[in-house]
């Protein structure tokens, strides 16, 4: 990362990477944007740096502070960790009484609607949404092979074969009507799903709408789906202009530009969330040998990719092209209907 970033008296401040910016959005990697709008919500000074180095990491986005750092791809994630490491936790105040309906609604945004925007963007688009945030930066033979990997993997993680590929659409989408549904009445017409106070929910939900409002193409169907709620576009239009747009006012990114620099916000905390400007004693570590791992492939990343184009070209490409069209084969004989 280099320098550890300073605040205006010299003070440590949180560093987000994530990936760039792009759809008018911070950053359009849409597992990145519920960390980026989760600390906005918590109001907590930090620095917005990207990585480009890393594109088919799972990894990122992570956040550092000082010697502590907390990966996406450990403990539940990064909002998750910084949560139980009493670093920024959005869910402080949350009454025993709601925690049963804000944990299934949370749960129902990080499966069912997360796996909804993870298929259109690997599987059911034409896949230009995806190079654009993973792999714009890169040849276009390494595009090519990497964003086959990642959809192949995107099928086997999901369970989608030829022979089943219209049901398991239909699933999908049908958990995220649901999901939209549930949600939309649970919001009803408040400013936020729970307390009138901000959560880690509205983090996560917020996060998923933006990516799908501002980066899926019109004719998605999980936008559509979306759309057909009016008090969740306006609950995202309202949150977008009060924390994101507004609460940028010490940035150079009015409007969210495509390729934001440096972010920060130095608005102070609300005593209705929890803010520590240090993180546990008790927890804070040096990074391990696998964290310094992470930044020493970098230069080795271009090496290794070219060589998966060789192998690629050589040996999978013909596979690939067989599979590809023995699946439009079959989807010429099959309708869609949500």
């Amino acid at each position: 990362m280099g320098d550890e970033a300073k605040g205006e008296e010299g003070g440590l401040r949180l560093v987000l990477v994530t990936r760039k910016g792009g759809f008018a959005l911070p950053t359009a990697c849409p597992s990145c944007l519920p960390v980026y709008v989760s600390l906005k919500l918590a109001k907590v000074p930090f620095d917005l740096h990207f990585d480009s180095k890393n594109p088919d990491s799972d990894h990122i986005p992570f956040v550092e502070f000082g010697d502590y750092v907390a990966y996406d791809n450990e403990n539940g994630g990064v909002i998750d960790r910084l949560k139980e490491d009493g670093i920024v936790d959005l869910d402080s105040s949350l009454p025993g009484q709601s925690f049963p309906d804000w944990l299934s609604m949370k749960a129902m945004v990080n499966s069912w609607l997360a796996d909804a925007a993870l298929y259109e963007l690997w599987v059911e688009s034409d896949g230009s949404t995806a190079d654009t945030i993973y792999f714009s930066d890169l040849p276009w033979p390494i595009r090519k092979v990497l964003h086959w990997k990642q959809s192949r993997a995107v099928r086997n993680i999901m369970g989608i074969t030829k022979f089943n590929a219209a049901e398991r659409e239909g699933e999908i989408y049908r958990k995220a009507k649901q999901a939209y549904k549930a949600l939309s009445l649970r919001l009803g017409d408040q400013t936020f799903f729970f307390e009138n106070r901000p959560t880690s929910l509205d983090a996560v939900f917020l996060g998923h709408a933006l990516f799908v409002l501002q980066a899926s193409p019109e004719t998605s169907t999980l936008r559509k789906l979306l759309s057909s709620h009016d008090n969740l576009v306006k609950y995202v239009e309202n949150l977008k202009g009060e924390f994101l747009e507004a609460g940028s006012s010490s940035s150079s990114m009015p409007g969210f530009p495509s390729e934001p620099p440096t972010s920060s916000t130095s608005a102070k905390p609300s005593s209705h969330w929890t803010w520590s400007s240090k993180p546990k004693p008790k927890e804070k570590r040096e990074r391990t040998e696998e964290e310094k791992a992470f930044r020493r492939r970098a230069k080795y990343f271009l090496l290794t990719q070219l060589v998966s184009v060789v192998v690629f070209l050589t040996l999978l490409g013909p596979i690939a092209a067989h599979e590809e069209l023995e699946m439009d084969e079959d989807d010429d004989d099959l309708s869609y209907e949500y």
